[in-house]
């Protein structure tokens, strides 16, 4: 086994003992309840369930047939659930929680909240949603099921960090996608210095979408003349591509030129950026102007588009 892996097992390992002692499941009863980790858990799918089988608490919790099973026999005993013949399936037991079930229930919910707001109590808001959204980017990871929800994030002002982020994004994915060179990172980082140093706080902006703590697209909208503005940097994050959060940035763009009083938003890019170039002509923006260069390590055909407001 190669040693970064091996580092990278045990801090995995280390991570897990740590959470496991955090939230004190080493405990024999959880949250100094007589139920296991285990038993907690089929309690609680059981509530959030109109009904459920076995086999179905089994493959959602990944528990064995024969824990499970006996799980329930004791369940049974203690008057915590029910069982019904499935009306689909006679060879399958339809689960439910009595009276006494749904108040144990209730019990464990509320000791369990009052725990995890001990924790967040400890915590900074900022901290607070740091935490919440390392979990997430945990959870994604992992696999774990999309939720069923519309795809949220939020459009923002730049923040500490964010121009550094915009420079090393823009240098990473196009010399993965495109092959494109040093050089084109220096630029980006030239347009970000210069943005900085000259903003212009009535008639520029830059826009980062962030989703759960984490930066996935950025666009910046530039004076070029009283009666021109730029767009530039583009950028979506992989991962937070076909969403439509491209189009949203340059609505943006759109929305605040017209705002201050730009006649026009001009634009250059390459003709390799298929995907930019279908949002800027979606959006209106029309060819003005195209020519070969060499650039970034590349022979590449630069455009200039014009959207006229």
């Amino acid at each position: 086994m190669k040693k970064d892996l091996l580092e990278k097992i045990e801090g995995m390992r280390h991570f897990n003992r740590f959470y496991t002692k955090q939230i004190g499941i080493l405990n024999e009863g959880l949250l100094e309840s007589p139920f296991s980790l285990t038993e907690a858990r089929v309690i609680y799918e059981l509530a959030h369930r109109e009904k459920a089988t076995a086999t179905e608490l089994g493959n959602e919790l990944g528990l064995d047939a024969g824990y499970l099973s006996r799980t329930v026999r004791d369940f049974e005993k203690r008057k915590l659930i029910v069982k019904k013949p499935s009306e689909k399936d006679a060879r399958q037991s339809v689960l439910s929680l009595t009276a006494r079930g749904r108040k144990e229930f209730e019990s464990l919910n509320r000791l369990s909240r009052n725990q995890i707001e001990g924790i967040l109590n400890n915590l900074s808001p900022v901290e607070q949603n740091n935490l919440l959204a390392a979990m997430t980017r945990i959870e994604n990871l992992l696999g774990a099921k999309p939720k069923e929800e519309k795809f949220s994030y939020v459009l923002r002002p730049p923040q500490a960090g964010d121009m550094g982020w915009v420079v090393q994004s823009n240098g990473i994915l196009y010399a993965q996608e495109y092959g494109w060179d040093e050089n084109y990172e220096a630029l980006v980082a030239q347009i970000v210095a210069d943005f900085v140093k000259n903003y212009d706080s009535k008639k520029e902006r830059c826009w980062i979408a962030e989703k759960d703590g984490e930066n996935i697209g950025s666009v910046f909208l530039v004076k070029e003349s009283e009666r021109a503005a730029k767009l530039r940097l583009l950028i979506v994050d992989p991962k937070a591509r076909g969403l439509g959060i491209g189009k949203r940035l340059v609505d943006e763009c759109t929305r605040f030129a017209r705002q201050v009083g730009y006649k026009k938003i001009t634009l250059w890019t390459n003709s390799v950026l298929l995907a930019a170039r279908s949002i800027y002509q979606k959006a209106g923006y029309e060819l003005v102007k195209s020519e070969t260069h060499h650039s970034f390590g590349r022979d590449l055909v630069g455009e200039t588009w014009e959207l006229k407001l």
